[in-house]
């Protein structure tokens, strides 16, 4: 239990903060489309990119979703956004990892298609937001001029949201964004032998 004292002091201390917030909140005016990049090694980029996704669909926006890479199996989170069709554009265009399809020239035009859908979607003006997943993998293997792709970027609309997935992103597309996170991996159970599971990894 907390004396009267205590209660008073907590709530001093919460009430100067809120005025501090205030203040803070105060200065943030301005509204853009951002350049969202989701990197490192640990579990989660496209979880988090798919979350931002399911959001917009909140709030009543279209979304473009272009899965590089990925594209094999069917997904839980495709599954679910094909219900929502007049708001999410769904398009896995991968054929899978580079050591499974052991084809650089097919890897290679499996990127471009799926790269020319996400430049499209860019410039459309009915998609509010677009998500490139996995698009870093395919620039770390060079699959894609990174040129060309900063420049689509640079060039998006004003209120367009992009948001770009993959481990090992470039230092080019990191000094680009507005928003970068980092996924650190401190545990992962397939470390220990656990396959990948339905609701978890797809």
């Amino acid at each position: 239990m907390q004396t009267a004292d205590q209660e008073a002091r907590h709530t001093e201390k919460m009430r100067k903060k809120q005025a501090a917030q205030s203040k803070i909140m105060a200065t943030k005016t301005r509204e853009q489309g951002l350049l969202i990049v989701h990197t490192g090694k640990g579990k989660g980029k496209t979880s988090a990119a798919m979350g931002m996704v399911l959001r917009a669909v909140g709030h009543g926006m279209r979304v473009g979703v272009v899965q590089f890479v990925k594209g094999a199996m069917t997904t839980g989170e495709r599954r679910v956004f094909d219900a929502f069709p007049d708001h999410v554009d769904f398009k896995a265009m991968g054929e899978g990892f580079t050591w499974n399809t052991q084809d650089r020239a097919r890897d290679v035009a499996a990127a471009r298609a799926a790269w020319e859908e996400v430049a499209r979607m860019i410039a459309d003006p009915a998609y509010a937001m677009v998500l490139a997943d996995e698009l870093n993998i395919v620039l770390r293997y060079d699959y894609l001029p990174l040129d060309e792709v900063l420049a689509v970027l640079a060039a998006r609309p004003a209120m367009k949201h992009v948001i770009v997935t993959g481990r090992n992103a470039p230092d080019a597309l990191v000094e680009a964004a507005d928003l970068v996170t980092e996924m650190a991996q401190v545990k992962h159970p397939f470390r220990s032998g656990v396959k990948a599971q339905a609701g978890i990894e797809f």
